[in-house]
């Protein structure tokens, strides 16, 4: 049996197929490391969302070939989005790759580190699954009190600057009843804070002729003991209905906090994104959740520089974020993605200037981010505290995604970590609260 370290990259998608993959590895016998350097074998779980997750994934799986090449490491693994995308092209550009597996790997891991460690390569050919493909187990590396779970996977919007639908497959939705099943034991496991995750949360439930499964699997979730928060990533703004709506607005235990990525704020730019719907959708959608749940937060992203964005079409963006005073506010430019429709769009926007409109969105949105965080000052939140400081702690609101938002810092408390307290807002920057319990 093998000692095994496994690289995890990407987004909390990646890192839900990575927890499967240490199950499935722990499972087969083998030894989970967290130390490259005392592993026998490296996986490494790749990225290839936009040209820099690439950069960052290729050096992953160098540094796990060097490691190979000075240390006890006898086999490196790569798998997910980038082995998916260039099967081929990895093997012979880093020679030092002993094996690689698509995002269909679920399964085949632990056949695959017997082949690696009696010195065959191995290179799955396969299509991405039509079908959803269970996981038989997780090795959960979030803290104890929080956990990702992802209700479905691939993606049929077909944006079109996105690879995803390539990579990932069409989208397929998780049966409920594997949802909830994993919900109950997590929260039997002590887990308080469950985040729901996939391409697209809106169509759970389409492919299967129940376009309205989402509010439905939010109530029974909702009905678990021992769950406090369960909050929704990566939900499409046109595929938000008043169910849903209802749902995040009536459970006390669903946050009012919804991450919408929405892109951009101009018609002309949304159009050749091949994005559903138009600012006008967008605000309607924006003011049934705001009249419905006064109180929500509203996460979104947008993308600078795509080609044919013109100063023009980026003041409209400007002014569509102004006017929306979303709460948390991402920005990305562009990556030009091969076999995609916008691979080809003319004109191109230089790098130089799509970074300088990033650098324009985000200062506009410390602004309004700090305006917005400024009216909780004397409020009372409730905090789920994350690590301890001293004689305070730092931890998150409903406000608040791991990793991604800002973080509240507790003075005066003796709440240990995993706990949730409540406490009153006294200052506040751009990101974070300061608050006196």
């Amino acid at each position: 049996m093998a000692r095994v370290a496994l690289v995890s990259l990407g987004c909390p998608k990646n890192l839900v197929d990575s927890e499967g993959a240490c199950a499935e590895v722990a499972a087969a016998g083998h030894e989970l490391v967290i130390d490259k350097a005392e592993a026998d074998v490296i996986i490494v779980n790749t990225c290839a969302f936009i040209g820099s997750a690439r950069e960052e994934s290729v050096e992953a799986i160098s540094e796990a070939v060097e490691e190979k090449q000075r240390g006890r490491c006898r086999g490196v693994i790569v798998i997910g989005c980038l082995s998916q995308r260039y099967k081929q092209d990895l093997i012979s550009a880093e020679r030092g790759i002993d094996a690689v597996l698509g995002v269909g790997h679920s399964g085949r891991l632990a056949e695959t580190i017997e082949s690696v460690l009696s010195g065959e390569s191995v290179v799955d050919s396969s299509e991405p699954p039509v079908e959803w493909r269970e996981s038989p187990d997780r090795v959960c590396s979030t803290p104890p009190w929080t956990a990702y779970i992802k209700i479905s996977d691939g993606c049929d919007n077909r944006c079109s600057y996105c690879a995803i639908p390539d990579i990932r497959g069409r989208f397929r939705s998780r049966p409920e009843e594997l949802v909830i099943d994993e919900a109950k034991r997590l929260a039997d496991e002590g887990v308080r804070e469950l985040i729901l995750v996939g391409q697209d949360l809106t169509q759970y439930g389409a492919d299967l002729d129940r376009p309205l499964l989402l509010p439905e699997l939010l109530e029974r979730l909702s009905g678990i003991d021992g769950l406090r928060w369960i909050r929704l990533m990566y939900c499409y703004p046109t595929k938000i209905t008043r169910e849903l709506i209802d749902v995040i607005a009536g459970s006390e235990k669903v946050v009012k906090y919804l991450d919408m990525p929405l892109q951009h704020g101009d018609d002309r730019m949304l159009a050749a994104m091949n994005r559903r719907g138009r600012v006008s959708d967008y605000l309607r959608v924006i003011d049934r959740l705001r009249e419905a749940c006064p109180e929500i937060a509203l996460r979104s992203s947008f993308i600078t520089g795509f080609p044919g964005e013109t100063r023009e079409a980026f003041d409209n963006m400007l002014a569509f974020v102004e006017r929306i005073q979303f709460d948390r506010v991402s920005a990305f430019a562009y990556s030009r993605e091969e076999g995609t429709p916008a691979w080809g769009m003319k004109p191109q926007v230089g790098a130089k200037t799509a970074a300088a409109r990033i650098d324009a969105l985000m200062r506009l949105q410390q602004r309004i981010s700090l305006e917005k965080n400024r009216r909780l000052v004397g409020k009372t939140l409730e905090i789920l505290v994350e690590a301890r400081t001293g004689g305070g702690a730092v931890g998150r609101s409903y406000r608040d995604a791991p990793e991604i938002d800002g973080v509240v810092h507790i003075t005066n408390t003796d709440a240990a970590s995993g706990d949730f307290v409540r406490a009153t807002v006294t200052r506040v920057d751009e990101y974070d609260l300061w608050c006196d319990s």
